[in-house]
C-alpha cells in the first residue's frame, strides 16, 4: 500500500486545519490559469503581521509569489486598492493576479529576493548611494501620483494611538515601569508637540514603512512591497522612515544628505511643501526629525508588542537602535529635551553604531 503524497501546505504549519483546506482548494482552482506548479510551494518571507508569502514556480519557468492574510486579523482589499494605485503611478509594485478578498488570499508577480536591506549592508559608498538615489526618486513620485485623497487620513487620532503604544507596550510591559503623575503629564506634552508638528506639515500619500526592508533591488528599480497600510499624511514621514530605519543606521552626513537630495527633487517635481518646508532646508529638516521621533518612539511600543503579545522575540534585538534615535533627537532640540528623563532609566545599552560606508 503507497503512502499518499502530502499536499504543498501540509509543509507549513496552520494552526487552523479549515483554513489549509480553504488554502488547498483555492490554490487548486488558481493553478492551471497561471501554470502554477503547488508541489514546489515555499516560505518567501513573514513579517510583523499575520501575513505570510510563498513562493511557487511556474510550468514557463518563473515564479509567483502567493499571500495568506487570514482575516480577520487581515485585510488585503487595501493591499489590492494601493496595489493599482502604484501600477497607475508608473512605479514598480506586485501586480494582482488573483484575489480572494473573503478569504484573504491574492496571488501576486514576483519582484524577486534581493531586499535593499541586505544590498544596502553588501554595498559600498557608490552603490548605496545609487541605491539611496532611486528610493527617493520613487518616493517622490508615489508622492505626486498616488492619490492621498483616496486613502485614510493620518490624523491626531491616528497618531496618538501609535505613541500611547510606548508606555503601554515598552515602558509597562518591556520594563515593568509605571509613570507617576509627574512623568504622565511630561509624556503628554511631548505627545502633544510631536502631533502637532505632524499634523501642521503638508499632506501626502503616506506609505508608513517606506525603508529598505519593503524595497526590493529590481528592474525597474526600487520594487514596493507592504503598502497596505497607506494613508494621507505628512510629507517627511516616509523621509524619516528611509533614512532612520529599523535595521540598518547612517552616520547623519550621510542622512542629510539624503534628505538635501530628497528636498531639492520634491520642491523641482512640485510636492505640496509649505512655504516654511520649502523655504528653508533646517525646517524641513527638523520636520523630519520630530516625524521621525513619533515613529520611533511607536516603533518601540510595536517591537515589543510583538515580543510580548505575539511571540516575536526576535524584534526586540532592534531596541537600542531606536532609544539611540529618540536619545538623539531629544537631545537636540530644547521643547524636547524632557524625554530624556523618560527614556534614561530604559536606554542602558550600547548606542548602534552608524553603518559605516567602504
Amino acid at each position: 500500500m503507497s503512502t499518499p503524497e502530502p499536499s504543498p501546505a501540509a509543509a507549513f504549519v496552520w494552526r487552523d486545519p479549515t483554513r489549509r483546506a480553504a488554502f488547498e482548494r483555492w490554490l487548486a482552482a488558481v493553478a492551471p490559469a497561471h501554470g502554477l506548479r503547488p508541489d514546489t510551494l515555499a516560505p518567501a518571507s513573514a513579517d510583523a503581521s499575520f501575513r505570510r508569502y510563498f513562493r511557487i514556480a511556474t510550468a514557463a519557468g518563473g515564479s509567483c509569489i502567493v499571500m495568506d492574510a487570514p482575516p480577520p486579523q487581515e485585510d488585503v482589499r487595501p493591499f489590492v486598492q494601493v496595489a493599482g494605485y502604484i501600477g497607475a503611478a508608473g512605479l514598480h509594485g506586485p501586480q494582482v493576479l488573483e484575489a480572494d478578498a473573503e478569504q484573504g488570499f491574492l496571488l501576486l508577480d514576483d519582484l524577486g529576493s534581493e531586499l535593499y536591506l541586505a544590498a544596502l549592508q553588501q554595498a559600498d559608498a557608490a552603490r548605496a548611494d545609487a541605491l539611496m538615489r532611486d528610493a527617493i526618486a520613487a518616493l517622490v513620485q508615489w508622492q505626486l501620483k498616488v492619490p492621498a485623497q483616496d486613502l485614510p487620513p493620518y490624523d491626531e487620532a491616528l497618531l496618538a494611538r501609535e505613541l500611547a503604544l510606548f508606555p503601554d507596550w515598552c515602558v509597562q510591559r518591556e520594563f515593568g515601569r509605571q509613570w507617576g503623575a509627574a512623568e504622565q503629564a511630561r509624556w503628554q506634552k511631548i505627545c502633544r508637540l510631536l502631533i502637532d508638528s505632524a499634523l501642521a506639515q503638508p499632506t501626502v500619500a503616506v506609505h508608513r514603512d517606506w525603508m529598505p526592508r519593503n524595497l526590493m533591488v529590481t528592474e525597474p528599480n526600487p520594487g514596493i512591497l507592504d503598502f497596505q497600510d497607506a494613508v494621507r499624511g505628512p510629507v517627511s514621514y516616509d523621509v524619516a522612515s528611509l533614512l532612520r530605519d529599523a535595521f540598518i543606521s547612517w552616520d547623519e552626513e550621510r542622512e542629510i544628505d539624503w534628505a538635501v537630495r530628497y528636498w531639492s527633487e520634491a520642491k523641482r517635481a512640485g510636492v505640496p511643501l509649505d512655504d516654511a518646508l520649502s523655504a528653508d532646508f533646517g525646517e524641513f529638516w527638523r520636520a523630519l526629525e520630530w516625524m521621525g521621533l513619533q515613529r520611533h518612539l511607536k516603533v518601540l511600543g510595536i517591537f515589543c508588542r510583538l515580543k510580548h503579545r505575539d511571540g516575536k522575540p526576535t524584534y526586540a534585538a532592534d531596541l537600542p537602535r531606536f532609544f539611540a534615535y529618540a536619545t538623539k533627537v531629544a537631545t537636540r532640540y530644547t521643547p524636547l529635551k524632557p524625554l530624556l528623563s523618560l527614556l534614561e532609566p530604559m536606554s542602558g545599552f550600547k548606542p548602534v553604531e552608524a553603518f559605516s560606508l567602504r
